[in-house]
C-alpha cells in the first residue's frame, strides 16, 4: 500500500517554525515508508537542508492571502495533482489550504489539514476563512488544547464523515541531544555572546527565554519578574538571554530595552537576535522559561529544553500543560503574574545539583515517550493509509 501512496504537502514557507520542521520530518519520512513524497511552498531557509532525491520539491507562491492567488494556486495544484498522481494533498496553513480545497474538490483527492494554532477571529469573515482548516477529512489537532479549542469554536463546521484527532508534534531528538554538544563549542558561544565562564553553576545562573519578539509571548512579565527576583534575592545572581528576533517589530524592541534600563538590569539581560544551533542555547542555560500571556497551540521551547534535560518554566495555559509534569520535568506559574514567575526562579534557585539533574532526566524521559518525531510521523503515516484504504 505504502509503494501507491503520493502525498502532496503544502506550507507558504519552510522556516524553523514547528509547522515547517513538522513538514519536513515527514517529508523525508514518507520515503524512507517507500512513499513519494512532495512539498510546494514559496521558499524558506529549510529548502536548502531537503534531500531532493526523497522529496520533490515545487516552488508556488502560495503564501498569499489574496483571493485571485488563491484561486491560481488551486489551479496549478490540480495540473501537480494529476501529472504526478497525488492521492493525499496536507494543507498546513490557511491560504494554501483553500487553493488544496478547491484542487481536491475538483480531484476528488482526499484533503488532510493540521491545526497549528488557535488563529484569532474577531469577525465572522475572519473566522470563516479560519474554518478552512476543518474543511478537510482528516483534522490533526497538535495538541489536545488545539483539539479542544476546534471542538468549542468550530463545531458548526465539522461533520460526522470527518476525522478529528490529535498527533503531537514531535522534536528530532538526535538533534536535540545534550550529550552531543562538544565542551569548545560551548566555550565558543559563551565567548561570542561575552558570558563570563569563570562563574560557577552556583555563582549565577544563565537564564535562556527563546521566543521571537511579540508582545504575547511575554516578554514584559519576564523583564518585570527579573525585577522582583533581583530585589527580593540580592544574593542571587543571574545572567538572562532573551533570544529572538523581532521580525520587523523595532518598536516593541526598543520598549523592551527601555524597561531592561529602567529596571537597571542592564548588566543582567542580553538581547540575542537568533543562535543558528539551538541545542548549543539550550546547554549553556541552567533555566529555561516560556512566558506565553496566550495559549501556545504546542510550546516547543517546553519539549526542546527538556530534550536538552534543563529545567523548564512555563504559563500554565495552552499546549505547556500537556508537555510539561508540573514539579518534575519542570514548574508552571500563573500565566501573567511576573510575581508567581520570580518565585519559581527563587525555588529553582534553592533546588540541589542533583534534584535539578534527575528533573532533567525526567524531562528527556517524557519526551521521548510522547514528542518525539519518529512518533509523530509514524502516526501522521498511519492515518494516511487508513485514509486512501
Amino acid at each position: 500500500m505504502s509503494s501507491k501512496l503520493k502525498v502532496l504537502q503544502v506550507i507558504p514557507r519552510l522556516g524553523y517554525g514547528g509547522a515547517e520542521t513538522g513538514c519536513y520530518d515527514l517529508g523525508h519520512y514518507l520515503h524512507e515508508k517507500n512513499a513519494k513524497s512532495y512539498i510546494v511552498t514559496s521558499g524558506g531557509p529549510l529548502l536548502k537542508f531537503i534531500d531532493r532525491k526523497k522529496v520533490k520539491l515545487i516552488r508556488l507562491p502560495v503564501q498569499f492571502k489574496n483571493p485571485i492567488f488563491i484561486f491560481l494556486n488551486s489551479i496549478v495544484l490540480i495540473f501537480i495533482i494529476l501529472f504526478f498522481r497525488i492521492n493525499i494533498i496536507h494543507a498546513r496553513s490557511r491560504a494554501p489550504a483553500w487553493s488544496c480545497l478547491i484542487a481536491c474538490k475538483i480531484t476528488r483527492r482526499k484533503f488532510v489539514t493540521t491545526f497549528h494554532g488557535t488563529y484569532n477571529f474577531n469577525s465572522s469573515i475572519k473566522k470563516f476563512y479560519n474554518s478552512v482548516m476543518v474543511k478537510s477529512d482528516l483534522i490533526i489537532a497538535g495538541s489536545n488544547f488545539i483539539f479542544s479549542h476546534i471542538n468549542e469554536n468550530y463545531s458548526n463546521y465539522l461533520n460526522k464523515s470527518q476525522k478529528l484527532l490529535t498527533i503531537f508534534r514531535g522534536i528530532n531528538l538526535e538533534y536535540f541531544d545534550s550529550t552531543k554538544i562538544k565542551s569548545d563549542d560551548e566555550s565558543k558561544l559563551m565567548n561570542e555572546w561575552k558570558i563570563d565562564k569563570t562563574l560557577s553553576f552556583y555563582q549565577k545562573k544563565i537564564i535562556l527565554f527563546p521566543g521571537r519578539l511579540t508582545s504575547w509571548k511575554g516578554h514584559e512579565i519576564f523583564i518585570e519578574s527579573l525585577r522582583i527576583f533581583k530585589q527580593k534575592n540580592p544574593d542571587k545572581l543571574f545572567f538572562a538571554i532573551i533570544l529572538g528576533s523581532d521580525q520587523g517589530r523595532k518598536i516593541y524592541k526598543k520598549k523592551l530595552q527601555r524597561l531592561v534600563e529602567q529596571y537597571r538590569l542592564i548588566q543582567d539581560v542580553l538581547f540575542i537576535e537568533n543562535c543558528k544551533k539551538m541545542p548549543l542555547a539550550y546547554k549553556i542555560a541552567n533555566i529555561v522559561t516560556n512566558c506565553s500571556v496566550q495559549p501556545e497551540a504546542f510550546g516547543r521551547v517546553a519539549v526542546e529544553s527538556q530534550a536538552m534535560e534543563k529545567v523548564i518554566v512555563a504559563s500554565d495555559i495552552g499546549g505547556s500543560k500537556e508537555t510539561i509534569i508540573d514539579n518534575k520535568t519542570g514548574f508552571l506559574f500563573k500565566a501573567g503574574d511576573p510575581n508567581a514567575l520570580s518565585e519559581k526562579l527563587a525555588h529553582i534557585f534553592e533546588l540541589d545539583e542533583t534534584t535539578l539533574n534527575s528533573m532533567g532526566n525526567e524531562g528527556r524521559k517524557n519526551v521521548i515517550k510522547k514528542f518525539n518525531v519518529e512518533k509523530m510521523c509514524f502516526s501522521t503515516y498511519s492515518e494516511y493509509i487508513k485514509l486512501i484504504s
